[in-house]
């Protein structure tokens, strides 16, 4: 009996309970470490789409055909550096390249026939300028002789007066008073001549100088009617030049071709035809297309996110970091536009090009494990209640 209670006590004192407290701690502290990450940690949400490219950060310009024509000369490569106005696509312009021909050649004439009328103005300004001060030199001229005239009218006035008296006395003899009446009547008579001569000669010189401002008028009026047809004929030349311009297909901006049609000699080209696209040089950006779902309300621009090129296994070259720059508040085609700033780390080997389709992944949110299966039960129950409420047989109106 007591062989036995000692070998029970032996079994007690070996049968210690240190080996299960350190179980229980171990268990208790593993569990407090996934509570903590269960309810402490933060998993990011993504939402992707597959439908993306890589763009140039401004848009590529259409080149098109601003008037239909026939090709006469086309310099459209795929991948060709151009520099803005280069000429890309020159169309025929030969009957406009005529008129304009003409067009210079009636101006070239009407130049020298205006700069002849300014000559001829000019020469009759200086012209009328000198008859004036002739008529003035010759007006005085005139008065000069016809006072002088006067006073000898006036003297032998006054002597054939005095002889009158003389003879009345009987100092005079008949002769001599006949002889000085007759003076007297010659100088008045040539001193009325005088008056209407200096009077004609006015009226002359009138006439001749209402005829040089008629005629200098009159060539002022034509230099204003050549100037008209100058002027109307420029705006008709600048109309060509602008009709030629429009047949010279020219590079909008610096950059590379993007896009060509091929165009041959001869070729005809209907208006508002795109016959090229030239991509800018600038700063690459990706522009994705997200359902409206995905989107709205959920992508917001500082979001990061990481871009995986479909031509470039991500395994092998990895992927591009992104940042959301902007989001579409509408809806295109069913779907909303995302552009992304891409920062590409120094060395990749991904050689980052316009038009390259890519996939994007947006961390839309960071949230618990926690979070995550109260939000995958809430959607399980949700799910199992309207399938509950689509399965349901519809009552008869009026059944209880």
């Amino acid at each position: 009996m007591a062989n036995t209670f000692s070998r029970s006590m032996a079994s007690l004192r070996d049968d210690s309970y240190r080996g299960s407290l350190v179980c229980l701690l171990l268990a208790a502290v593993l569990l407090g470490a996934w509570g903590a990450w269960f309810f402490g940690a933060r998993v990011g949400l993504y939402e992707s789409t597959p439908d993306a490219r890589i763009e140039v950060g401004r848009a590529s310009h259409p080149v098109q055909a601003s008037v239909a024509g026939r090709v006469e000369r086309s310099d459209l490569v795929l991948g060709r550096r151009v520099k803005a106005g280069a000429l890309l696509v020159k169309l025929d312009a030969t009957s406009e390249e005529l008129r304009l021909t003409e067009a210079h050649a009636r101006r070239g004439a009407l130049a020298r026939q205006l700069a002849a009328l300014h000559r001829e103005v000019q020469v009759e300004q200086e012209t009328l300028k000198l008859a004036r001060r002739a008529s003035r030199a010759a007006l005085r001229e005139a008065r000069a002789r016809y006072k002088e005239s006067q006073v000898v009218a006036r003297y032998t006035g006054d002597k054939a007066r005095r002889l009158d008296k003389l003879r009345g006395g009987g100092q005079l003899a008949e002769f001599d008073y006949l002889k000085a009446m007759a003076q007297a009547k010659r100088d008045r008579a040539a001193l009325d001549t005088l008056r209407i001569a200096a009077a004609r000669e006015r009226e002359q010189h009138r006439t001749a100088e209402g005829d040089r401002a008629a005629y200098l008028e009159k060539l002022h009026t034509a230099v204003v009617r050549t100037s008209g047809e100058m002027a109307t004929l420029t705006a008709s030349i600048k109309l060509l030049e602008h009709e030629i311009e429009k047949r010279r297909i020219r590079a909008p901006v610096s950059g590379r071709l993007g896009e060509t049609m091929k165009l041959a000699a001869g070729a005809y080209v209907k208006e508002g035809a795109l016959l090229a696209a030239v991509v800018p040089e600038g700063r690459l950006a990706s522009v994705a297309r997200f359902s409206p779902r995905a989107a709205l309300g959920r992508i917001r621009p500082g979001q990061p996110a990481q871009i995986r090129l479909h031509g470039f296994p991500w395994t092998q070259y990895g992927s591009v970091p992104a940042t959301v720059k902007r989001v579409g508040s509408e809806t295109h085609d069913g779907h909303v536009r995302v552009e992304l700033d891409l920062h590409p780390e120094p060395g990749s080997p991904i050689p980052l090009q316009h038009g390259l389709p890519a996939e994007v992944e947006v961390e839309v949110e960071r949230v618990s494990p926690a979070a995550l299966v109260l939000r995958a039960a809430g959607k399980l129950f949700t799910n199992t209640n309207t399938n509950a409420n689509t399965s349901a047989p519809a009552k008869p109106a009026g059944a209880p």
